[in-house]
Order: structure tokens, then C-alpha cells, then sequence
């Protein structure tokens, strides 16, 4: 989700597991699925992926009625839903899902508390950024 970089500042991350069937795996795996539009909501003490999209591996091997944007579990700590549904009640800040990867045979994914930036905020983080870029340049011609 390389749009949450831009427009959030990231305040806190947390890391856990998603509730997958094989196919989806298969699917993640292979560098299909979209978080753009995702958020991360807190129901009833469990934490739940909502909006991502995760196609099936083979579409003709899937359920025939098979959701590819259904709510998916997130696997966390007691304590860590706790304090993402304090996060999510106060003001100004989202709970986005910041990237999956693989930590071993496992799928993880990285949760994100966020504070959306203004746009002066936005331009000082761009001239920063190429600030850094035009540095790490001119030393890699020195030596």
C-alpha cells in the first residue's frame, strides 16, 4: 500500500497473521492482491481485514461463490486489539494495512495507526526525500 506512505504520517505498527484459505495463500504468494482501499476495523475483541482484494489462485478451482473483497481475520495479541480499538475511537487517526509478506512459511501482514497529512506536511516530506536521494547521489560518484 504505497499510498499510505504518501499520504499518512505512520504513527505505530503492528505485525500479524491473517486467516487465509490455501488458495488465497497461493495467490499472495505469487504477487497478486490489492490492499489499495483496505482498512483494518476492530468488532467484538477480533481485528478484521476489510477491503482488500485477493483473487483466487485458479479461478476455476475456486468456490463458485467465493468474496474476493470478504472480511479476513487478523491475528493478534489480546492486548494489541485492545489498543487498536482505542486508536481507532480517537480523533484523526485510520488503521490501514500497510503490507503483506512472508516471515518464513507464514503470511503476515503490517498494520499501520495513521495520521493523514497535510499538504504542507506532504511537500516538506517530498523535499526531504529528494534532498536525501541528491546526497546519497553525489557520494556514489565520489567514490
Amino acid at each position: 500500500n504505497k499510498k499510505a506512505r504518501i499520504e499518512y504520517e505512520i504513527i505505530d505498527t503492528y505485525e500479524g497473521g491473517l486467516s487465509l484459505f490455501g488458495f488465497e495463500v497461493k495467490s499472495l504468494r505469487r504477487g497478486d492482491g490489492s490492499l489499495v482501499g483496505a482498512r483494518v476495523v476492530t468488532r467484538g475483541g477480533e481485528a478484521f481485514l476489510v477491503g482488500a482484494s485477493i483473487p483466487a489462485y485458479q479461478e476455476k478451482n475456486a468456490p463458485k461463490n467465493y468474496d474476493l473483497e470478504r472480511s479476513r481475520k487478523v491475528l493478534l495479541n489480546r492486548k494489541e486489539i485492545e489498543e487498536l480499538d482505542a486508536k481507532e475511537g480517537q480523533k484523526r487517526l485510520t488503521i490501514l494495512p500497510l503490507m503483506v509478506y512472508n516471515k518464513g512459511r507464514r503470511l503476515k501482514l503490517q498494520i499501520g495507526v495513521l495520521r493523514h497529512k497535510t499538504k504542507r506536511d506532504k511537500r516538506e516530506s517530498l523535499k526531504s526525500r529528494d534532498a536525501k536521494r541528491d546526497i546519497e547521489r553525489t557520494l556514489k560518484n565520489e567514490y
